[in-house]
């Protein structure tokens, strides 16, 4: 029986990586699948910041995913699986399609993606498949805030510094010293345990 398994986690939690190795794996068994994606760090690829990547196709938020997955088995003569990355991006409505895969077509879809947006709260897709997974599985890498305890907030610094309102979907990095322009503005990420995030404690000047 084909199941739904989502995978969770903050930034830095191995999501990314997990995904390539789940698809690597079953690919490598000699089993048919997808590798999907919404908004991922490169354009029609799953990268992780180890630097392994794959192709993968791109999910449009109009684009019904079931129907894109039974054209795709009629096609392919099977589909065994589908593996979701950046699934917290994917709308309620796909989320709901993605259990149509699993329960009409018998295909597991694996999705990984983060818990909570920059304000703390969950994604619209991310809530949408805890309520529908048959399996949650929370990441077991521990990201780490700078203060040493395990992170618990994806915290957005523009120009440096942390703001709690915008637009949910605004793509950056957690790299240091990150150059993601966007509308003139510099958007970065930090991972800041539960105090830090609520208290809008970054890491020291004399720290970094």
């Amino acid at each position: 029986m084909a199941v739904l398994r989502f995978s969770f986690g903050t930034m830095g939690s191995g999501k990314s990586t997990l995904a390539l190795q789940v698809h690597h794996n079953l690919e490598q068994s000699g089993r048919v699948g997808l590798l999907l994606a919404r908004l991922g760090r490169d354009a029609n690829h799953v990268t992780s910041r180890l630097g392994v990547s794959a192709p993968c196709l791109e999910v449009d938020p109009e684009l019904d995913l079931f129907e894109f997955c039974d054209k795709r088995r009629a096609d392919l003569g099977r589909l065994d699986y589908v593996v979701c990355d950046e699934a917290q991006f994917f709308t309620t409505a796909q989320a709901d399609q993605l259990g149509r895969v699993v329960d009409e077509l018998d295909t597991d879809v694996f999705a990984f993606g983060l818990i909570t947006d920059f304000r703390g709260r969950l994604f619209d897709g991310t809530a949408r498949l805890l309520e529908l997974a048959d399996e949650r599985v929370p990441l077991q890498v521990e990201a780490r805030c700078w203060c040493g305890a395990r992170a618990a907030n994806n915290a957005r610094l523009v120009n440096g510094e942390l703001v709690r309102e915008g637009a949910v979907v605004a793509v950056g990095d957690t790299a240091p010293n990150a150059d993601q322009p966007l509308f003139g503005d510099v958007v970065s990420y930090v991972l800041l345990c539960r105090r830090h995030f609520r208290e809008g404690g970054l890491r020291p000047e004399g720290d970094r």
